[in-house]
Order: C-alpha cells, then sequence, then structure tokens
C-alpha cells in the first residue's frame, strides 16, 4: 500500500490510496499479487495508464511474481469523499508551482555525465513540438547548462512589469512551440561558473518553478536534470510528485550500472520511472553500416534489471553534436538520429505518455462536484 501511494490520479493530483481508490492488496506464498481497485467511473479512460502504473510499481517489488488488479467502481459516498479531498489538496498546493495541471511533467535523468541527457531532452522537445504540441523545457542542470546554446537561444530572460513573473522564452518549432527557462539566460556570459552549494540550487529551482509565467496551454514539460541523486533531484522530486522519469544511459556496462541508481532515486521518491533511452548507440555510415563504438545491450540489460520498458536507441551521428553547436537540433533535420528522436517523440505523445485529457471522467466529476458544494454552500449562507 505504501508503493500505491506512488500512483497518482494524473487529474487530480492525489494519490491513489490517499483517495480511497486503492482497496487492498492480498499477496499470495508464491508472490502473486491482487490489487483492489475502484475507479471514479466504471468507463474511465485513465483506467489503462492507472493499470501500467499499478503493474509497473507493484510489480518492481522484490519477491512479487505476478500483478492483477480486481476492479470496481466507488460508491457515491466514496467519489464525494475522493472529490472533496481532491478539491482540498488542490487548494492547500494552489500557488505552490506556476508549472500548469493540464502539462506533462517528464524528467530527463541520468546516473552519470557524458552520456547525452541534454542532447535527449533539447532533440526530444523540438521533435514533440514539431508534431504541434507546446513544450517548456526547464534545464535544471545548474552547473552545468547548455540548453541555450543547443537551441540557439541568446540574451537574458525578462520579467512581466504587472505579474512580477520571469516570462521564459518562446520559440515556434513546426506547429509547436518550445518555451525555456536555464540559468545560461540569467547570467552575462555562458562561460560563468556557478559555485553554489545546496539550499542555494534549491533556491533557483523555485524560482523555475514558482516564480515562471509558463503558459496554460502546455503539454509537457522536459527537465533537463543533473546527472546524479544529489539535492537538486530530491528537490524536484519533492516539488513535482506527479512527474515522471525517463533515464539516459549508453550502450558500456559502466553507464548502466551506474543508471540504475538513478532509477532507485525515482523509485525511492515514488515517481514513475517510464523507461530506458540508449544514446549513443551505434554509429551509422552513410552507407548504412553500424558499429557499436561503445559496446551492445546497455539499454536494454538496464530495462530489463529495473523492470521498465527500453524505449529504444539513439545512434551515434555527428550531425547530433553539430546541431548542438550552432543551434539547430537535429531532429528538426534528416538523417538515422533524426528519425531515432521522431520515432521517440511520436511514441512518447501517442502511447508511452501522451498529453493529460483535463477533459476526463475524474475532471468532469471534479468540476461537477465543486458545482455542487458552491451551490450548497451558497443556498445555507
Amino acid at each position: 500500500m505504501a508503493v500505491l501511494r506512488g500512483v497518482i490520479d494524473p487529474e487530480l493530483g492525489s494519490d491513489i490510496v490517499e483517495l480511497g481508490m486503492a482497496k487492498g492488496a492480498v499477496v499470495a506464498d508464491d508472490g502473486a499479487v491482487v490489487v483492489r481497485l475502484a475507479l471514479t467511473t466504471a468507463g474511465c479512460p485513465l483506467r489503462a495508464q492507472l493499470q501500467k502504473d499499478v503493474k509497473s510499481r507493484v510489480g518492481a517489488l522484490p519477491g512479487v511474481s505476478s500483478v492483477k488488479i480486481d476492479w470496481s467502481e466507488l460508491s457515491q459516498d466514496e467519489k464525494a469523499a475522493a472529490m472533496s479531498k481532491a478539491r482540498h489538496n488542490i487548494s492547500e498546493r494552489a500557488g505552490q508551482t506556476a508549472v500548469p495541471p493540464s502539462a506533462r511533467v517528464l524528467m530527463i535523468a541520468s546516473g552519470k555525465g557524458g552520456v547525452g541527457k541534454s542532447s535527449v531532452t533539447v532533440n526530444l522537445a523540438v521533435a514533440l513540438a514539431a508534431e504541434g504540441h507546446r513544450v517548456g523545457v526547464i534545464d535544471a542542470d545548474i552547473w552545468g547548462y547548455s540548453i541555450p546554446r543547443m537551441l540557439g537561444v541568446e540574451g537574458r530572460l525578462e520579467g512581466n512589469e504587472d505579474t512580477k513573473r520571469i516570462k521564459p522564452r518562446s520559440l515556434p518549432m513546426g506547429r509547436g512551440r518550445v518555451d525555456l527557462v536555464s540559468m545560461g539566460l540569467l547570467v552575462d556570459a555562458e562561460e560563468t561558473a556557478l559555485m553554489w552549494r545546496g539550499l542555494i540550487l534549491q533556491r533557483a529551482l523555485q524560482h523555475f518553478l514558482e516564480d515562471v509565467e509558463w503558459p496554460v496551454d502546455l503539454d509537457y514539460v522536459l527537465i533537463d536534470m543533473p546527472p546524479g541523486t544529489g539535492d537538486v533531484q530530491m528537490g524536484l522530486a519533492k516539488m513535482l510528485p506527479r512527474a515522471e522519469m525517463l533515464v539516459v544511459t549508453t550502450p558500456s556496462r559502466s553507464a548502466q550500472k551506474v543508471a540504475i541508481r538513478a532509477v532507485n532515486m525515482g523509485r525511492q521518491n515514488y515517481l514513475r520511472v517510464l523507461g530506458v533511452i540508449e544514446n549513443m548507440s551505434e554509429f551509422v555510415s552513410p552507407t548504412g553500416e553500424r558499429f557499436p563504438i561503445f559496446g551492445t545491450g546497455g539499454g536494454a540489460e538496464l530495462a530489463a534489471d529495473a523492470g521498465i520498458e527500453f524505449l529504444g536507441a539513439i545512434p551515434i551521428e555527428a550531425a547530433v553534436a553539430e546541431g548542438g553547436d550552432i543551434g539547430k537540433p537535429v531532429a528538426l533535420s534528416a538523417g538515422p538520429a533524426a528519425d531515432a528522436f521522431r520515432d521517440l517523440a511520436h511514441r512518447l505523445a501517442t502511447e508511452i505518455a501522451p498529453p493529460l485529457d483535463m477533459a476526463g471522467c475524474s475532471a468532469r466529476m471534479l468540476e461537477t462536484v465543486g458545482l455542487a458544494l458552491a451551490e450548497h454552500d451558497a443556498a445555507n449562507a
């Protein structure tokens, strides 16, 4: 049940245990687990997502051999109690961050530096935007900020005089848009060294989440995490409990063994780990020949060890580095790496982490209960 507290109803923003949706679990001697889960409505479109999240979290526990869900529906009183609890939690969290609740938050993490995590973040962001999505990007690698250069953005961030908030830099991309904040846009020169420690780092991250005028129409927020499992990672996990993780590694076993720590950090903070991306998987020659320079199988092995999905491999290609150096991400061009990034972005948007539909069953019910309570309060005023 403690692990199930990490399963968040994406529309109500609270965990399924607190909402009364998780009714209990039975563990057999052979490790087979049956979780009793009640939905707000029997035909809830979030059923598949909740099922995947429950099975991935419970199935990762030691000794669990299988996971089955016994579905039911909340009673009217239970629905009212769940919606009341959700409304209370929303009011308690109001103003905590400026990230719109309709945005799907994806943390791009790695166990160590040098695996191309920032490149993956940038290219996924522009590939998603090219498909028509509105994507926010937070460069949370405070010490090693590199996203502005990779996107070709210069100058400093400006503020809105009326709201007293920072305005992100907005870049039209295809049919969509990318909105960016980074420490690289708050310093005088790209070469500036930031020698900050824990408390100052946490405050900088709070500014990015609380004091930025994030557009309300964002579909995604991609966060380029610093490598490792330190203060920044734990702070963001606490401030964004509904965030999900994508873990980047390379084919080498040494990178894979370090990357498992990022997976474990996410799980210990009850974040859903969506899967593994293997970057720099192999070099593809102009004739189509493939050369596994850094070895093979690290990403797939990490996914198998962690019990999560292997999402795909990004080949080594000079155009990736060149695009990052001149501010023209490779995902907007052609080639093996560009195709891989676009394919991965399409899978994210259609299968792995589609944009949240805030008009779904729980959201409609929350609105209905809110109106009913407002009418009740007015009648008794």
